[in-house]
C-alpha cells in the first residue's frame, strides 16, 4: 500500500462528497435527528433515554455510514470510475484505504456531532468520560464504513446495496442487547450475538454509561470492534471488483 496514493484517493472522494450536500446531510444530521426524536419519544421517562441513548450513539452512525459507503462505492463501479482507477498504478489496498480514510474523517465529524448533542443538548447522563463515548461511536461508524465497502462488491445496483441492510445490519440490531439483555436470549441467539461486532459496541457504550473508570470489559469491547473493522476492510480489498457482478 502506497501512502501518497491512499491520500490522493481520499482527497478525490472528499472532493466528490463536497458537491453532494444531500449525502453529507444524511451522514451528519440523520443520527442527530434520530437521537433527538427518541429523546422526546421518551419525554415522560428521561431515565429510559439515559438507558438506551448511549447504545444508539453507536448504532445510528453504523447504519448511516453503511448505507452511504456501500452506495457511493457502487456508483464508482457502475460509472466506470473504479475500472479506470484500477487500470492505473493504484492497488486495491490503496483504493480501499483511501475510501476508508475519507469516510472515516466524515465518521469522526458525525460521531462528535451526535455525541455532543446527546450529552450537552439532550442531557444524556453517563458516568464515564464523554471522550470514551466518542471513541466507541467513532469505531462503530468506521465499522459501518468497512461493512459498506465490503458488501458493495456483491451488489449490482444501488437497490441491491440497500437490500443488504436487512441481512447485515438488522440481525446485529436485534441481537446487540438493545431490546433485551443478551444473557436472557435463547442460548443459540446469545451465541450468535457473541460474534457480532455491534454487540461489543453496545456493551462498550454501556460500560461508559455505568462506570466512571476505564474497565477491562471496555478495553475488550473497543479492541473487538476495531479488529472487526480492520478485518472487514481487508476482506473488502480482497473482494473488490472492477465492474458490477
Amino acid at each position: 500500500m502506497n501512502g501518497s496514493r491512499t491520500l490522493a484517493t481520499a482527497a478525490r472522494v472528499l472532493r466528490q462528497l463536497r458537491h453532494d450536500p444531500r449525502t453529507i446531510a444524511l451522514m451528519l444530521l440523520v443520527p442527530v435527528l434520530m437521537i433527538t426524536l427518541l429523546r422526546y419519544v421518551f419525554d415522560g421517562g428521561p431515565s429510559v433515554f439515559d438507558g438506551i441513548g448511549a447504545s444508539l450513539l453507536g448504532i445510528f452512525p453504523l447504519i448511516t455510514m453503511f448505507l452511504v459507503t456501500s452506495i457511493a462505492t457502487l456508483r464508482e463501479r457502475t460509472s466506470g470510475t473504479l475500472e479506470r482507477l484500477l487500470a492505473m498504478p493504484l492497488g486495491k489496498a490503496d483504493l480501499i484505504a483511501g475510501y476508508a480514510l475519507a469516510f472515516g474523517l466524515l465518521a469522526a465529524v458525525q460521531s462528535a456531532l451526535a455525541t455532543a448533542v446527546a450529552l450537552w443538548v439532550l442531557g444524556l447522563d453517563v458516568a464515564g468520560s464523554p471522550w470514551l463515548l466518542l471513541l466507541v461511536a467513532l469505531l462503530d461508524a468506521l465499522l459501518g464504513t468497512a461493512l459498506g465497502l465490503f458488501v458493495s462488491a456483491f451488489a449490482a445496483s444501488e437497490f441491491q446495496a440497500v437490500q443488504f441492510m436487512p441481512a447485515v445490519v438488522f440481525p446485529q440490531l436485534l441481537l446487540c442487547g438493545l431490546f433485551a439483555p443478551r444473557d436472557r436470549m435463547h442460548p443459540a441467539l446469545e451465541a450468535v450475538s457473541d460474534v457480532l461486532p455491534m454487540s461489543y459496541a453496545v456493551d462498550g457504550m454501556n460500560e461508559v454509561l455505568h462506570h466512571a473508570e476505564v474497565t477491562g470489559a471496555f478495553l475488550r469491547d473497543v479492541l473487538v470492534v476495531a479488529a472487526c473493522a480492520l478485518l472487514v476492510l481487508a476482506l473488502g480489498a480482497a473482494t473488490l471488483r472492477r465492474r458490477t457482478p
